[in-house]
């Protein structure tokens, strides 16, 4: 059951997970990636659009869980737009920068897509 993951893509639109209090929301979605890695549940990629970027910068408290899945092959597909949008450019710790059209072609290319 590990590879139950293997053709999802994983779509991070927000900088946590959940509403309400933001360091609990932060908390939340670095314990998602660490126990996605942890369980073998690898995605086929996790793509990152609007404040989901933030997760990718120098300064996110998820830095070492999304190293982590990256370094076992799970490409981290960063919307170079948001970037911009937010002055992330030059921050980006992770991952890789990419376009909508990366990320529409990641999808596509999913059986399923969880949004976060």
């Amino acid at each position: 059951m590990p590879h139950s993951f293997a053709n999802t893509v994983i779509v991070v639109g927000n900088d946590g997970l959940g509403h309400g209090d933001d360091t609990l929301r932060r908390r939340l979605v670095a314990t998602y990636f660490r126990t996605l890695y942890e369980s073998g549940h690898l995605p086929q990629a996790v793509v990152f659009y609007t404040r989901g970027v933030l997760l990718i910068a120098d300064d996110s408290n998820c830095l070492e869980e999304l190293r982590a899945l990256a370094n076992v092959g799970v490409p981290l597909i960063a919307c170079r737009t948001c970037l911009e949008y937010f002055g992330l450019m030059e921050r980006v710790a992770v991952g890789e920068i990419g376009n909508m059209l990366g990320i529409v072609e990641a999808q596509s290319a999913a059986e399923k897509v969880i949004t976060l």
